[in-house]
């Protein structure tokens, strides 16, 4: 198969290199790609939105499947334009992407088709919002309706933080994201985890799970970002979680999208809290995670392309590729100053002197002459893999040394987390 990974990012460039691998894969593109892409194969300078061009690319280069990385190309309704044009595409509608990309769609859905999950409560302006907390119990979760590149979403642990976040997004005409829709959600208690699903329009099954971390600094302090670093297998949690998550969420979820019309053909991520009552639905992603993907991707075996084909075709063949008994730990890297900043640098080195279990996944990048200028912000993922979570841990940031100490004689530093899957059994 010819593939076409839609998207610039991380994420993209741990599913180029895991479906370059794939028997089934002859040759593999991406658009517009990054670094490491290029490095594998050819990138298109086509912007991840463009649907009308990505299309035109298709049937020109005969591409036989596409797979849509980021949120932002499925909320444009890419794969609606490919599949009008004939070409087999992994990725949600843009209709049925409304599950992330409008918050308050997603949680009436979830509340109309008994989907566990926090209590919420809609508001559209400032006043409404300061009443509804006058009497709120506990801590609040403040969600943007729309899209903000994961920095829609303030944890607080009381009304009071709570009023002052959603005075400052009304108060400034700045909610993330746009528009005026913002959810106050009850605050869960329990653990955290991400759990991706394969569907092919009439099944989905559970196949993979890992936690992330999405404060800036260690701890858990911070503001929110995209995630600053990754582990799967998660630990703690009950061993028919995949059994319990399929029963609870995944066959309402299935059968609420069929009864109002719904084809969902993509991969469903679960952002889960499981609680003291089971897991409880936090939010819906209608596309593989970041950073979790550089996590799963060294993890997997067999025919992965082929795997994402039969989804798109509508019949899922399990068989064909699986994730190892393995674990894996990823650590991002990122310029000064992420999130509030994102400063570029230039001129980094393309590739890093690693040991074989270790890989490092560059973000938004562009390779010149043997060279690497990155946009900033979230700039490498580095991932390494090992029998238990903290032997993979230990080899993650040995690599992250060593990128450190290349990156030094560049002239360019990055930070990061230092306690990505720390004390993680």
């Amino acid at each position: 198969m010819r593939i076409l990974v839609v998207g610039n990012g991380a994420r993209e460039d741990a599913l180029s290199w895991r479906l370059a691998q794939s028997p089934s894969c002859s040759a593999i593109f991406a658009a517009p790609g990054n670094a490491g892409t290029a490095s594998r194969g050819e990138n298109w300078d086509c912007p991840a939105t463009n649907g009308k061009k990505l299309a035109h690319l298709c049937v020109d280069n005969n591409i036989d499947l596409v797979v849509l990385g980021p949120e932002t190309a499925i909320a444009a309704g890419v794969a609606d334009q490919l599949r009008e044009r004939g070409i087999v595409t992994f990725g949600p509608s843009r209709s049925s992407g409304r599950l992330e990309s409008s918050k308050i769609f997603s949680k009436k859905f979830m509340e109309r088709h008994g989907v566990p999950t926090a209590n919420a409560v809609v508001m559209h302006t400032l006043e409404t919002a300061l009443k509804a907390l006058e009497a709120w119990p506990g801590g609040c979760v403040v969600k943007a309706d729309g899209l903000a590149a994961g920095k829609g979403v303030v944890v607080t642990e009381d009304a009071l933080t709570a009023r002052a976040v959603v005075t400052d997004w009304y108060a400034n005409n700045r909610v993330p994201g746009g528009g005026t829709g913002v959810l106050l959600e009850e605050k869960l208690a329990g653990r955290e985890v991400s759990m991706f699903a394969l569907c092919d329009g009439r099944a989905m099954l559970p196949f993979a799970a890992a936690c992330d971390y999405k404060r800036a600094g260690d701890g858990d302090t911070g503001p929110n970002t995209g995630g600053m670093g990754a582990y799967s297998p998660p630990s703690e949690l009950p061993k028919d979680m995949f059994d319990q998550v399929r029963e609870k969420i995944l066959a309402p979820v299935l059968r609420g999208l069929l009864a109002e019309g719904e084809t969902y053909v993509g991969v469903l991520y679960c952002g889960l809290m499981w609680t003291e009552r089971g897991p409880q639905v936090i939010e819906f992603n209608v596309r593989f995670g970041d950073p979790e993907t550089q996590v799963l991707m060294p993890l997997m075996s067999g025919d992965f392309a082929q795997l994402l084909k039969s989804c798109a075709d509508g019949a899922i063949d399990a068989s064909v590729a699986r994730l190892s008994q393995q674990s894996c730990v990823g650590v991002v890297l990122a310029s000064d100053g992420y999130p509030k900043t994102s400063t570029p640098l230039a001129g980094l080195p393309a590739t890093f002197e690693l040991e074989e279990n270790s890989q490092a996944f560059w973000g938004g990048s562009v390779l010149r002459d043997g060279k690497v200028d990155v946009n900033g912000g979230r700039v490498l993922t580095v991932a390494a893999t090992g029998p238990t979570v903290p032997s993979a841990r230990a080899s993650a940031y040995d690599a992250v040394r060593k990128i450190a100490e290349q990156l030094d004689k560049a002239g360019a530093s990055l930070t990061h987390r230092t306690d990505i899957a720390k004390d993680i059994p």
